[in-house]
């Protein structure tokens, strides 16, 4: 199964922590979006989407991208993401699940894990966050999508 990852992470690059912990285990191509547009998204059998959660939604770029993007028809997705309360995070996987699967993806897995937040305190929440249980759990995750 070939597979793709197209994250966004800033900050603290907690998502970069998870994206690489999955990576690892689907043996990915591990990208960002404006490197992704140069992918040819066909030649992939499971593309996952990983973001920070920014204000209760994945960041712009990754909306920008799936909105640019040609889908071959079934292609299968996963989300992921880091955030600084789980609250926001479900609100944003509902609306970027609903936006793949309108675009033609078939979404067959979700994660997400709290990440070091510092957008509403300089001395931050979740400090220490993503840590080795939460990748633990990404890999399992991902470990997941293999079957």
């Amino acid at each position: 199964m070939k597979t793709l990852i197209v994250y966004h992470s800033e900050h603290h690059m907690n998502t970069k922590k998870v994206a690489r912990e999955m990576s690892g285990v689907l043996d990915a191509t591990l990208v960002t979006p404006k490197i992704a547009s140069g992918e040819n998204i066909s030649d992939y059998d499971l593309i996952g989407f990983g973001s920070g959660i920014y204000h209760g939604r994945f960041h712009d770029d990754l909306h920008d991208f799936v909105r640019s993007m040609q889908v071959p028809k079934g292609n299968r997705a996963f989300l992921f993401s880091t955030t600084g309360s789980k609250s926001y995070a479900d609100r944003a996987h509902r609306e970027f699940r609903s936006m793949l699967e309108e675009r033609g993806f078939n979404v067959v897995g979700e994660y997400s894990c709290l990440g070091f937040d510092t957008a509403l305190s300089s001395e931050g929440i979740n400090k220490g966050r993503p840590n080795e249980h939460d990748l633990k759990e990404a890999r399992s995750f991902a470990s997941g999508l293999q079957e």
